[in-house]
This record gives C-alpha cells, sequence and structure tokens, in this order.
C-alpha cells in the first residue's frame, strides 16, 4: 500500500517526540491522528503543523481512560476504517531523583496507568483490527531505565514501568507472530523535550541546543 493509504495514531502528540512523530509520519505522506489528553493543546499542535504544509487530524484522548481509548477506536472505525500504526508515545516522569522509599503510591499508580497499563489497553483495542486487515505496526516509546542491566535507583515508577512496557513489547510480538504485525520498543534517547528537560544533550528540533554535556542513561 502507499503511504496515503496508511493511518497511524500517536499518542501524546501534541508535543515533544510525539509532536515530532507526527510531523514526520505526515511528512511521509501517512495520514496521521494527533491523539493528545488536552484538546486544546492537540488542536493548536495540528494548526501548528498546518502552517507547515502537513494536514493531520485531532483525537482526545487519555490513555488512562478506558472511555477514550474506546471513543478512539470507534472514531478510527468510523472515519479510517483500519490502523495500520500505532505508536504508544504518551507518558509521565514524575519521581526524579526519588526514592522508591518515599514515592507516593498515588504517584506510582498514576505513572503504571499512563506509562504501562495505558499502552496496554490500547493494544488490546487496535490489535485486532490489525490482525483482520493482516497489517500493522506498534510502536512503543520506552527507555533505558527500562533496561534491566541499567536499573538503579532515582527514578523508580518510571524504570518499572519502562520494564514492564518493554516486557509487554517482547509478549505482544510473540503473540502477533504469523501475520504482517510488527511490535517494537523504541529508545529515542534523551531529548531535550518538556519532559526531558533542558540539560538533555539530544536536541528538539524546536528548542536551541543548551550549552555543556550531560550524562544519559536513556
Amino acid at each position: 500500500m502507499r503511504a496515503a493509504d496508511r493511518f497511524a495514531l500517536v499518542t501524546g502528540g501534541n508535543r515533544g517526540i510525539g509532536l515530532e512523530t507526527c510531523r514526520q509520519l505526515a511528512a511521509r505522506g501517512v495520514n496521521v491522528i494527533l491523539a493528545s489528553r488536552d484538546p486544546d493543546r492537540g488542536a493548536a499542535a495540528v494548526e501548528a503543523l498546518a502552517r507547515e504544509g502537513l494536514t493531520l487530524v485531532q483525537c482526545t484522548l487519555d490513555v488512562t481512560r478506558p472511555e477514550d481509548i474506546e471513543l478512539a477506536l470507534e472514531f478510527v472505525r468510523s472515519t479510517c476504517g483500519r490502523l495500520d500504526v500505532l505508536v504508544n508515545n504518551a507518558g509521565v516522569y514524575l519521581d526524579e531523583q526519588t526514592s522508591i522509599l518515599d514515592l507516593s503510591l498515588t504517584d506510582f499508580r498514576l505513572t503504571m496507568e499512563t506509562n504501562f497499563y495505558g499502552p496496554l489497553s490500547l493494544c488490546r483495542a487496535f490489535a485486532p483490527l490489525m490482525r483482520r486487515q493482516r497489517y500493522g505496526r506498534i510502536v512503543n516509546v520506552s527507555s533505558g531505565y527500562g533496561a534491566l542491566s541499567e536499573m538503579g535507583a532515582g527514578a523508580p515508577a518510571y524504570s518499572i514501568s519502562k520494564a514492564a512496557l518493554n516486557a509487554l513489547t517482547c509478549v505482544l510480538a510473540d503473540e502477533l507472530r504469523g501475520g504482517d504485525i510488527k511490535v517494537n520498543a523504541a529508545c529515542p534517547g534523551w531529548v531535550h523535550t518538556d519532559m526531558g528537560g533542558p540539560a538533555a544533550p539530544r536536541r528538539d528540533p524546536g528548542r536551541p541546543r543548551p550549552a555543556g554535556r550531560a550524562a544519559s542513561r536513556w
């Protein structure tokens, strides 16, 4: 199929890595659904990309809300008829330099709900559609913090949620073998975004590069 016949959904698409993913997919001719928790920020992102000559559609989606996921699925079914690419990018990072002994269970649960259960729920919603069409690409945006070989103190909920996301990637990839469906995890590195912060050595295209260098475990 041509790129113009493909449809992609990117969660957390209104800023940072998600926004750049939307930009690059749209530039290649893919029909992109930019999903964001905040509808106003999502609309602003779509308008900004439109000024670059790119056409996208917006979908309001909080990955922690089952009703939002169901509405997104119905939107894709009714508007597109298929989904070829799912990028699970939305995430939170609430526990920088926090001890696992001190982090509140509220923040721990919110991190797991967003970074693991959200992608799991989206995969469960859209993988059957990909199976029926016998094509699909699922990309889970992960982090080196989720690698067991690099696991350590400092961001416990984030690290554990990304380790769980990596495990989901392996299990789902095996589950979906036999059709043209591929499931991968991607580590984009430590990027200068709202989440990554100004010390990140990898530049967000929309931001100036900070002076100096910083070590990264991402």
